[in-house]
C-alpha cells in the first residue's frame, strides 16, 4: 500500500483553450509512486480528478511567478520527460510552501531512480550527478543539466533556454558573481575574474556602504560609480525577497525612494519589465522626479540564497512620462544569501547594488545630487532590516502586488486623446488604480476544468500577447451597468482628491480581506471589485435619533425600488445633544440565490450580527485619531447594537455606534476634528467556511473633511413602501 508522504492545499494553476489562465484550490496528495488532486480532502476511497504516476523520468520544473488578475503564485509543473505532455501544474501563493513540495516530490522521484538503478534498469544510464551542484543533498532530478541525455538535450533545447533559471538574460549583468568574490571568503572555482576594486566608503544606519574603484570608459560622465549597501536582516531568505519583489504599500514602509511603480510586460516566471517612479528629496521644487523602465531577473540558487537583477530596458508601452525624466539603470539588483541563525533568530545578509545615471542637465554639474540619490536608494536595506524588527513575522503575510499592467493605458490612449483635450486630465495612477480594481477576480473554485491546455512553448509568448490584447479590450467593455440616473443624497459626491464635503467610492485595493485559503494559513488579499454600487449618501441631523431612514420620502432606497433594483441601506447613527446619521445606500440588480449576501439579507439577526464587519481606515488625520480607530476589521453587530429593518427590496442596518462606551469615546474624539479629517469605510459579510471565501466588500465608500453644519433636517414625510 502506498505511503502518503506530504499532503496539503495547493494552487491548481492552468489555461484553459481560450488562452486564459485559471486557478483553483486542490487538496494535494503525494505518495511513494503517485501524485494526485482532490477538490477536497480525501476521505474513504474518493477517486481524484487527476493522478501522476511517479517514476525516475520524472522532473520539477520551476515555472517561477505568474500573475493571474493580480493574484501572484509560485508555480510549479510536475511532468514525465517521456510523455510529453502528461504534466501536472501546481502552484503556491508563498514560496516557502512552494520549495517544501518541490524538495518532497524531488525526494520521491530520487527514491524512486536509486531503485530502478539498483534493479539494473538501463533507462537511467544516461544520468548522472555533478559533484558541484551537491549542496547539502544529492543533486536532483529536476536540474536538466544533470539529468538529461544529449539527445534530450538537443529536443528541448529551445524549451530550456526559455524555463532555465540558471542565469539572467544576456541584457542583464549579473554582478553578483564579482561582487561576492570581492566581500566574501568563499572561493568560487568558477569564477574567471574578480574584480575586488571595491572600498568601504562609510558605515551609517548599522550598513557598510562600498563603493567602485575601477574606473570604465564606456559610460557616460553622468553615470555613477556602482555602490552597494551590505547589512543584515533578522528574517528568512523567503521573506525578505518576497517584500523585495512587491510593489504595493507596503513599499513605502521600507524604501524611501519608491513613490509608484507597475507592470509593463510579464516575460516569463523569472523576467518582467517594470516601471517604476523614484521619491527623491532634492530641491523637488528645482528638480523634476525621476522615473525608471527596466527589465527585472531573479532566481533561487542552491544554495538557498535569490538574486535579483536590474538593467534599464525601453520598451514600446513604457515610453517617457509627462513631467518626468527617464534614469537610466547600469546595473543594479539585491543579493540575498542566509547567514546561520543567533539566538534561534533566522539572520539573512542583504547586499543592494546600483549603478544609475539619473539623467538631466542638473547632474553634471551638482554631482552631490546623484550620490545623494543613490545613499537614498541604497538605504532602502536598512528599511529592510527596521521594518522586520517591528514586524512578527510568524503572522506576516508577505504577498506580491496586484500590479497593473501599462498597456491598458497605452492601448487606449490614442481613443481618449480627443476626449481629453477639452477636459481636465486625470493622474495616471488614480486610472491605473481604477483599472486594478477592474481586473481583480475570485478565485474559481467549483469549476470542473482541470486540463491544462498545452500551446508550444515558442509559440506560447506570441500568442499570449494577441489573446491578452483582445481578452483585455472585452474586459474594459461595460456590461451589465446599473443606471445611477436619479439617484441623490444630501452629501455630494466629489472624486477629486483635494475636494472637501463630500464622498467619493474608495478603491477594494485599500482593504485587505480573507484569501480563498485563510481559514489553513489566515492569509489575506486586496479586496477587489465591490458586489453593490454605492449611488448616495445622505447627511442628516435631528434632535432625535433617526431610524428606518429607508421609508422617508425620495431617499435612494425609493429610487432603486422603482427601477426594479435591490437596495442596502447602512445608517450610522451618532448620538449627542444633536442626533447626527450618515446612511450610505448600496444597489444591486439582483441577489444570487445561494450567495453569501442573500443569505444574510433573508437570514435572521443572530447570522446578521455574526457576519456583519466594517473595515475602517484615516488616511488623512491626526496621529492620535488614527491610532484611536485603526485599521483592523471589527463585526458591528457584536460591538454595537444594530436593527435589522427587512422590506421587500431592500435591508436597513441601523447602527446605533452609542450603545459601545468604547465607541462614543472614540466618537467624541473624532467629532472634535471631522473637518480635519479623511476616512475610508469598507463594508462586507464576512466568510467563514471554505466555500464563502475568499471575501467580497458590499462597497466601500471615502468620506472627506465632513462639515457638522452641512447636515440636513431629513424630510419628515413618508414615502411609498418600498416594493
Amino acid at each position: 500500500m502506498s505511503k502518503v508522504v506530504y499532503e496539503g492545499w495547493m494552487v491548481r494553476y492552468g489555461r484553459r483553450k481560450i488562452g486564459r489562465s485559471f486557478i483553483h484550490m486542490r487538496y494535494f496528495v503525494l505518495e511513494t509512486r503517485v501524485l494526485a488532486y482532490y477538490k477536497r480532502k480525501p476521505q474513504d476511497n474518493m477517486v481524484p480528478i487527476k493522478t501522476l504516476l511517479v517514476d525516475g523520468n520524472c522532473r520539477v520544473e520551476d515555472r517561477g511567478l505568474k500573475m493571474h488578475h493580480g493574484h501572484t503564485v509560485y508555480v510549479l509543473c510536475v511532468y514525465n520527460k517521456k510523455e510529453k505532455y502528461h504534466r501536472i501544474t501546481m502552484a503556491a501563493f508563498n514560496i516557502q510552501e512552494a520549495l517544501i513540495w518541490k524538495e518532497k516530490i524531488e525526494q520521491v522521484i530520487d527514491q524512486q531512480q536509486d531503485l530502478m538503478m539498483a534493479n539494473g534498469n538501463k533507462v537511467y544510464a544516461s544520468f548522472q550527478y555533478k559533484p558541484g551542484m551537491d549542496n547539502g543533498r544529492n543533486a536532483s532530478s529536476s536540474d536538466h543539466e544533470s539529468q538529461c541525455s544529449p539527445e534530450e538535450e538537443e529536443e528541448n533545447h529551445h524549451t530550456l533556454l526559455r524555463r532555465t533559471t540558471i542565469g539572467p538574460p544576456e541584457s542583464v549583468l549579473d554582478w553578483t558573481q564579482e561582487v561576492n568574490s570581492g566581500l566574501s571568503n568563499q572561493n568560487n572555482s568558477d569564477q574567471v575574474f574578480s574584480r575586488k576594486h571595491w572600498r568601504l566608503v562609510r558605515c551609517q544606519n548599522g550598513l557598510r556602504i562600498f563603493e567602485e574603484l575601477l574606473e570604465v570608459d564606456y559610460l557616460p560622465r553622468s553615470c555613477s560609480r556602482a555602490m552597494q549597501a551590505v547589512g543584515v536582516v533578522e528574517a528568512t531568505c523567503e521573506s525578505i525577497f518576497e517584500l523585495i519583489m512587491s510593489m504595493d504599500g507596503t513599499r513605502f514602509e521600507w524604501d524611501c525612494s519608491f513613490q509608484y511603480g507597475s507592470l509593463v510586460q510579464e516575460v516569463d516566471g523569472h523576467t518582467a519589465i517594470l516601471y517604476h517612479r523614484l521619491q527623491l528629496d532634492w530641491f523637488p521644487m528645482f528638480v523634476w522626479p525621476r522615473d525608471l523602465c527596466y527589465v527585472r531577473y531573479w532566481r533561487r540558487n542552491d544554495d538557498g540564497s535569490y538574486v535579483v537583477l536590474f538593467r534599464s530596458r525601453e520598451h514600446p508601452n513604457c515610453g517617457p512620462q509627462p513631467g518626468f525624466v527617464r534614469a537610466h539603470i547600469e546595473s543594479g539588483g539585491f543579493n540575498i544569501s542566509p547567514l546561520k541563525p543567533r539566538n534561534g533568530r533566522p539572520r539573512t545578509q542583504v547586499q543592494h547594488l546600483m549603478q544609475i545615471d539619473l539623467k538631466g542637465w542638473g547632474v553634471g554639474y551638482f554631482p552631490s545630487f546623484q550620490q545623494h540619490c543613490l545613499l537614498q536608494m541604497l538605504n532602502s536595506v536598512a528599511g529592510l532590516r527596521e521594518w522586520f524588527c517591528q514586524t512578527d513575522e510568524s503572522h506576516m503575510v508577505p504577498r506580491m502586488p496586484m500590479m497593473v499592467n501599462m498597456t491598458l493605458d497605452s492601448v487606449s490612449s490614442k481613443k481618449k486623446q480627443k476626449i481629453q483635450e477639452n477636459s481636465v486630465q486625470p493622474s495616471p495612477l488614480v486610472d491605473q488604480m481604477h483599472s486594478a480594481s477592474r481586473h481583480s477576480v475570485m478565485l474559481d473554485e467549483d469549476s470542473d476544468e482541470d486540463e491544462d491546455y498545452q500551446i508550444p512553448e515558442l509559440e506560447q509568448e506570441a500568442y499570449s500577447v494577441k489573446l491578452e490584447n483582445g481578452i483585455k479590450q472585452a474586459d474594459e467593455e461595460p456590461s451589465d451597468q446599473i443606471d445611477l440616473s436619479g439617484f441623490s443624497g444630501s452629501l455630494r459626491r466629489d472624486d477629486r482628491d483635494k475636494s472637501r464635503d463630500c464622498w467619493r467610492i474608495s478603491d477594494g485595493s485599500n482593504f485587505r480581506v480573507r484569501s480563498k485559503h485563510f481559514i489553513y494559513d489566515k492569509t489575506k488579499i486586496p479586496a477587489g471589485k465591490h458586489l453593490m454600487e454605492l449611488v448616495a449618501v445622505d447627511w442628516y441631523k435631528d434632535v432625535k435619533r433617526m431610524d428606518h431612514v429607508a421609508r422617508r420620502k425620495g431617499c435612494a432606497v425609493q429610487v432603486a425600488s422603482e427601477k426594479g433594483l435591490f437596495s442596502l441601506a447602512i445608517n450610522l447613527q451618532v448620538p449627542g445633544s444633536t442626533h447626527y446619521s450618515m446612511v450610505f445606500y448600496f444597489v444591486t440588480k439582483q441577489l444570487v440565490p445561494g450567495s453569501l449576501l442573500q443569505r444574510f439579507a433573508d437570514g435572521d439577526d443572530e447570522f446578521r450580527n455574526s457576519r456583519f464587519k466594517l473595515i475602517p481606515s484615516v488616511p488623512k488625520g491626526s496621529w492620535i485619531v488614527r491610532q484611536s480607530v485603526g485599521s483592523t476589521p471589527c463585526l458591528l453587530g457584536k460591538a454595537v447594537d444594530c436593527t435589522y429593518i427587512r422590506g421587500p427590496k431592500y435591508l436597513e442596518i441601523d447602527v446605533d455606534i452609542g450603545s459601545s462606551t468604547v465607541a462614543n469615546g472614540v466618537l467624541g474624539l473624532v467629532c472634535g476634528v471631522i473637518t480635519t479629517l479623511v476616512v475610508d469605510m469598507a463594508f462586507l459579510v464576512q466568510g467563514n467556511t471554505f466555500d464563502e471565501l475568499p471575501e467580497r466588500l458590499i462597497g466601500a465608500v471615502r468620506v472627506s473633511h465632513v462639515e457638522l453644519s452641512s447636515a440636513v433636517v431629513p424630510v419628515l414625510e413618508s414615502g411609498p413602501s418600498a416594493e
